[in-house]
């Protein structure tokens, strides 16, 4: 028997296309939302991959607005992967509730007109990716840029359909529809939500099939229940523990939601530091940050694709501690500390220290991820090269994070962060100090990218051979310099 439950103790539920919807007896705290709404007779959505990479499954959830630019936005995120009982009191849509076959949407009316409709197995996946960005605040004021190709006349980000995979038409047709869209009418009720406060995320409890979720109103209650269930699984936006529930059968017995607590989601600009909150998605903080963080600039687009980044987490990102984890490389080399919070206080732990083994770090079972610190001033050379099988939307092979100071020709001073080579995140410790001192001049560079291709213990699997990754590190030393212009310039 399942019992779902708010903080006032009433029945959990959604706002789904408009209508309360409760969760019902048969929902389990690994209920997916994709499966969830397939019960309802919702079966627009489709599974087709099971792990977040196709957007098959999405579908639209009202978030709190991350640009300045709407109280709430819409956020397409992939419903195969969130547990239907992190959405309890959220405003939810799905393909059939953003237009009848009488009255389609404008993306559906566009995707109709100029040929982009397609099987009907991936076309609601688009469907609803596009309508979120149809309803970006910002995309009035976006400026375009015609020769890139990525963002239309009409303000429209073609990267917001990068996580959605065609499989008939081919992509043409799709961009045409996409930038031949309109804005929203006022009158459009979904258009008038984003005016209107968020949702406040809701105090739940779900117990059933010899599990239990729960969303914990603060922080306090947070670690009190990490204290008492060391086994518990922190949940944020779920794109990791996602995958684990549906490719690999995993069945936690304590799911403990993180997302929405309010101490985890600052961000500020102090004197002598960034702070960034490990709730906050990558969608959130790249526009919070606004450009201000340069490698971070860099590496947000090759994250993965925006379905994920509208759930993803640093928090998350490095709870796992995954060695090819795209944000470690680069927060490496930012020289990144965290705030872990527990249950017998606060301890800041330098990036660089928290990993101990293949998925391991020094966090302890009744600690959380509170926040993410990067020092300033920051260096004033950055990249972030991701070496991978496609340009979006993948895993990679390898990952290089460089932050470096170049001082009257000089390099003085060079952090660099690798992902992909070894059984964890690593610095490049003995290519900072080869660089440290050495003129940034080609045949320096040259000299200590032999030094970088022996960094870490690259293996070889299905995404890179051990010697491609090493070649791949000592040629992305090379593009760094090719990219930063052969003039030696002070970059500080």
């Amino acid at each position: 028997m399942t019992s779902v439950t708010n903080v006032s103790g009433t029945t959990a539920s959604l706002t789904l296309n408009g209508s309360s919807v409760p969760l019902g007896d048969s929902t389990t705290p690994h209920t997916t939302t994709l499966d969830w709404l397939r019960d309802q007779g919702l079966t627009g959505s489709k599974e087709g991959c099971a792990e977040g990479e196709c957007g098959a499954c999405a579908i639209m959830v009202a978030r709190p607005g991350a640009d300045g630019t709407s109280a709430t936005e819409w956020v397409a995120v992939n419903s195969c992967l969130v547990p239907v009982a992190a959405l309890d009191g959220q405003d939810v849509v799905t393909v059939e509730g953003l237009g009848t076959i009488d009255r389609l949407h404008p993306v559906q009316q566009e995707l109709a007109d100029r040929g982009g409709s397609q099987c009907g197995y991936c076309t609601p996946g688009f469907v609803c990716s596009m309508a979120a960005e149809f309803y970006r605040g910002g995309r009035a004021r976006a400026e375009p840029h015609h020769a890139a190709g990525q963002i239309g006349p009409n303000g429209f980000d073609l990267h917001a359909v990068s996580g959605n995979l065609c499989r008939c038409t081919g992509y043409r047709p799709i961009r045409d529809a996409a930038f031949a869209l309109g804005l929203p009418e006022d009158s459009d009720p979904l258009a008038q939500r984003c005016h209107a406060e968020p949702t406040p995320a809701r105090h739940t409890r779900l117990v059933g099939d010899g599990a239990e979720f729960v969303r914990p109103a603060d922080l306090p209650e947070a670690l009190r229940l990490l204290a008492e269930r060391p086994d518990a699984v922190l949940l944020a936006g779920s794109t990791d523990v996602g995958v684990e529930l549906n490719l690999r059968g995993s069945r936690p017995k304590v799911l403990i939601a993180v997302d929405r607590l309010p101490e985890l989601r600052g961000l500020q600009f102090a004197d002598d530091e960034v702070r960034i909150g490990a709730a906050l998605t990558l969608t959130e903080i790249e526009r919070k940050l606004d450009g201000r963080v340069p490698l971070l600039t860099q590496l947000f687009p090759q994250f993965a694709s925006p379905l994920i980044r509208g759930g993803a987490t640093l928090g998350g990102n490095l709870g796992t501690a995954s060695p090819i984890g795209d944000a470690t490389a680069a927060l490496l080399a930012l020289e990144a500390s965290l705030v872990l919070s527990g249950s017998g206080g606060e301890r800041v732990v330098p990036l660089s220290d928290y990993f101990t083994g293949y998925r391991k770090t020094l966090r302890r079972p009744d600690e959380l991820i509170r926040e993410i610190r990067i020092p300033l001033p920051l260096a004033g050379l950055t990249a972030f090269h991701k070496i991978a099988k496609r340009r979006f939307d993948d895993i990679s092979g390898v990952a290089v994070a460089f932050a470096l100071d170049v001082v009257d020709g000089t390099v003085a001073r060079a952090r660099i962060g690798l992902g992909g080579v070894a059984a964890t995140p690593i610095r490049a410790l003995r290519t900072e100090s080869a660089l440290e001192g050495m003129p940034w001049t080609r045949e320096s560079v040259e000299a200590v990218a032999s030094v970088l291709a022996a960094e870490g213990t690259p293996l070889s699997d299905h995404r890179a051979s051990g010697p491609y990754r090493s070649a791949m590190l000592g040629q992305s030393l090379l593009k760094l310099h090719a990219q930063s212009g052969t003039t030696p310039q002070d970059v500080r």
